[in-house]
């Protein structure tokens, strides 16, 4: 461990990330900048993350291009955690995110960095889907984290 950064995810960010969570993604673009892209994330250990990237955006071309990633994670309580690592496409469609096309991508995790505050506790970063919208959103929702812990 060098100061708050470790090799693989501690174990309260696996238990927080294992059933699915919201998150960023960070990539870095063409022109050296960085960008975001809200994410659903699932952690298989504390080595392997999955994420989902759509189709067609510059975050899928910056992963393609380079295949380097950061994942912004911010839990309850002290849960605030940059994940970065090498990824590679697992899967090219989700089926549970049908009739959006999003990818399933897996990352190593290479460090793992501790961005909480000592006494100061956070809000997870959580989706508000529209009320009309909510059932059908959160069935995909719990459906996609399924099929993200499933695929091979």
């Amino acid at each position: 461990m060098i100061g708050n950064i470790t090799p693989q995810m501690p174990e309260k960010l696996v238990a927080c990330l294992r059933p699915g969570a919201p998150g960023l993604l960070l990539t870095s673009g063409a022109d050296d900048y960085a960008t975001s892209a809200f994410t659903w994330i699932v952690a298989l250990d504390a080595s392997r993350v999955r994420f989902a990237v759509d189709e067609g955006g510059s975050t899928l071309a910056n992963l393609q291009r380079g295949g380097q990633a950061s994942l912004q994670v911010i839990g309850q309580g002290d849960i605030s955690f940059l994940v970065k690592g090498r990824a590679r496409l697992l899967k090219p469609q989700l089926d549970g995110a049908a009739p959006y096309v999003i990818q399933l991508w897996e990352m190593e995790v290479v460090g793992a960095k501790d961005q909480s505050w000592p006494g100061v506790s956070t809000s997870a970063l959580a989706y508000e889907w529209p009320a009309a919208q909510r059932e059908a959103m959160l069935r995909m929702e719990q459906a996609v984290y399924q099929e993200m812990r499933d695929a091979k």
